[in-house]
């Protein structure tokens, strides 16, 4: 069975829909409506040929995960006809399921997310136009340059670290909605995100495991004290920015055998 994922909350009907591409449920040997899923309203014939559409009010994320009832595995008369199409039925219902819950709450992190990743970008430039300014500034004014650089760094690893703990919080919410799913019907989180509207192309959210196992050792730059940590992934791209700026600085101190000048080296 192949199935395509849902990309828009609710159709013009106002009712949730999942189409699926497979050959027609066996009809039933017996009455099995009182199994159906509270939300189930019925299936239809898809626009083309061998596509069964499914119906259903809307889910709003917040009910428990749709399962068969377990009064329906007691009932022995059930034969293999009756139970395929709840099977299928109840399928559906878990990933348009799936889909109402990520929104719900990838929703209010994303929001957050969206002044995050604007504070991070700002930092971001602000820490190549410090570094950048030492081609103009002249050796007597590079410790002045030095602290705003320092600055520059510090707001650089701030913004990072706030942008990775919400989208270590997106990650997994996504994660989740794939667990319940499968990966044939992910829901991107740029897709959530377009439709509160937000473009969430360039945000760097990485998979679940990179916020649950930190990348390992990259030098982090906190309070002026260089350390050798693990980073989640925007935090250790923000250090490896820092890091090569300062082996830059290093090199020139080297060369000019100056590190009173150039005090980072």
């Amino acid at each position: 069975m192949h199935t395509i994922p849902l990309r828009t909350p609710l159709d013009d009907t106002g009712l949730a829909h999942h189409h699926d591409q497979a050959e027609q449920p066996p009809e039933p040997r017996l009455d099995t409506s009182r199994f159906n899923h509270p939300n189930f309203l019925g299936t239809s014939r898809g626009e083309r040929e061998g596509w069964i559409v499914y119906s259903f009010t809307p889910f709003t994320g917040a009910e428990d995960m749709p399962r068969l009832p377990s009064v329906a595995y007691r009932d022995l008369p059930l034969g293999w006809q009756d139970w395929e199409p709840l099977s299928r039925q109840y399928e559906a219902a878990r990933i348009l399921w799936s889909h109402a819950r990520l929104r719900r709450q990838a929703t209010p992190l994303l929001h957050k997310a969206a002044s995050r990743w604007t504070d991070w970008t700002k930092a971001q430039a602000q820490l190549i136009a410090a570094f950048d300014q030492f081609w103009s500034t002249g050796d007597g004014q590079w410790r002045a340059q030095l602290l705003r650089l320092i600055d520059a760094e510090r707001a650089a690893i701030t913004a990072a670290d706030r942008w990775d703990t919400v989208a270590g919080l997106l990650a997994q919410a996504a994660a989740d909605q794939i667990d319940v799913a499968g990966r044939e019907e992910e829901l991107p989180l740029t897709t959530v995100a377009k439709e509160i509207g937000y473009d969430a192309s360039d945000w760097m959210v990485r998979p679940v495991d990179d916020y649950c196992h930190p990348l390992p050792q990259y030098r982090i730059v906190r309070d002026g004290v260089d350390l050798w940590d693990r980073a989640t992934p925007l935090a250790a791209l923000a250090a490896k920015l820092i890091e090569a700026q300062r082996e830059r600085l290093r090199e020139v101190a080297s060369l000019t055998g100056d590190t009173t000048t150039h005090p980072l080296a």
